[in-house]
């Protein structure tokens, strides 16, 4: 009866019609059917709704990043070539991203990366087995075909929404038309890091690892991932620090998203005193009130917080940062991971940017002041 209903409801284009018709009926509800001895299981429901719900929302923080980091330095690189009177042009700086896989996971997160990031339907592409299932997204004006090899070439970011099963087929048919900036970021949680890697035959590797543990279900049933990131109580839980929901983030995976971002203004050989500047101007430009009116408290990006104290003596000023192995510092412990055990105030001030990139903010105890002299977010 279910599938007829929904059949009828999408013939009507009417997707909210469905939900109306079916809301009261308690015999088509996931637990009608569930046997009382094993209603204790069906928190398994509430937890896997609350892994795409983080899962998406630390992708989406991801590429809210990286799409600013992108647009201030095309900014800059604009400024000096009108500066020098240079001919050449810089590109747009727009993010590139592509998802191989079109099944429910992939689905979810080119809505919320379009809809939340916002990636524009023309930077935005999707390889799946089954393109013609896509139509949804087609209608938008997202390309939407399968192959996986010319995806990778075009996008700055991949994302990787398949199963296990088809993870060694996809990585062999994409591994020598990877670019060495190019992100691969990895929903495939039963395939580890450093298979990863050997499987891509590459190092810009990004993987959230999530552990579970008392499960407390406060990510809904009704809204769609989208909408669900648009509400407060939720958004805060999928915060990096927050082990609400009992669902924990390795805070490694934060530790490789900042790696990312000095590999991005590696490529564009920017020397390092710059990328700091910089970094401390886009992520780090509120404080809260125990950082001091002038702010002479609030945390700042220094050299020493992502290299060894060694090589950042031996830098030349106007020398770039090196190259980081994002694998690497997934697995390894980093200076800047160091920096972030041990600065509580750090953390106070990336959970503030996390929640200011989805225009949530937080409780008014919390609420931090712009920083003086810092660009306005």
């Amino acid at each position: 009866m279910r599938r007829i209903l929904s059949t009828w409801c999408s013939r009507e284009g009417d997707g909210g019609l469905e939900m109306d018709l079916l809301k009261d009926l308690e015999s088509l509800q996931f637990e009608y059917g569930v046997q009382e001895e094993d209603h204790c299981w069906l928190y398994l429901q509430g937890r896997s709704r609350g892994l795409m719900i983080k899962a998406c929302a630390h992708a989406t923080f991801f590429c809210k990043l990286l799409c600013n980091l992108r647009e201030s330095l095309h900014e800059k690189q604009t400024s000096k070539c009108l500066s020098t009177g240079s001919l050449h042009t810089p590109d747009d700086g727009a993010l590139k991203v592509g998802i191989i896989g079109g099944g429910r996971l992939g689905k979810q997160l080119a809505h919320v990366l379009f809809q939340l990031v916002p990636i524009p339907a023309e930077s935005l592409r999707i390889s799946t087995r089954r393109p013609e299932a896509l139509a949804e997204f087609r209608e938008l004006g997202i390309q939407c075909f399968y192959d996986n090899p010319s995806l990778v070439v075009w996008a700055d970011v991949i994302f990787l929404c398949c199963l296990p099963s088809q993870l060694p087929k996809i990585c062999m048919e994409i591994n020598s038309s990877l670019d060495k900036a190019c992100i691969v970021y990895s929903f495939v949680a039963a395939v580890p890091i450093p298979r990863l890697r050997l499987l891509l035959n590459h190092t810009s590797i990004l993987r959230p690892h999530y552990q579970c543990g008392d499960s407390v279900n406060i990510w809904g049933s009704k809204k769609d991932i989208t909408a669900a990131l648009q509400d407060p109580v939720i958004l805060h839980a999928t915060c990096p620090y927050n082990p609400a929901g009992g669902i924990v983030l390795n805070i490694k995976w934060l530790e490789g998203v900042f790696y990312a971002a000095l590999n991005v203004c590696k490529a564009r050989e920017m020397p390092h005193l710059q990328v700091l500047q910089l970094l401390n101007g886009l992520f780090l430009s509120v404080h809260f009130e125990s950082c001091g009116k002038d702010g002479a408290s609030c945390p700042k990006f220094q050299l020493v917080d992502f290299v060894s104290k060694v090589y950042a003596k031996n830098l030349p000023q106007r020398r770039p940062f090196p190259w980081f192995d994002l694998t690497a510092v997934q697995l390894k412990e980093t200076p800047f991971g160091q920096h972030l055990s041990t600065r509580t105030a750090l953390q106070d001030h990336l959970t503030q940017l996390y929640c200011d990139s989805f225009g949530v903010s937080l409780t008014n105890e919390q609420r931090p002041v712009v920083c003086p002299g810092s660009p306005s977010q």
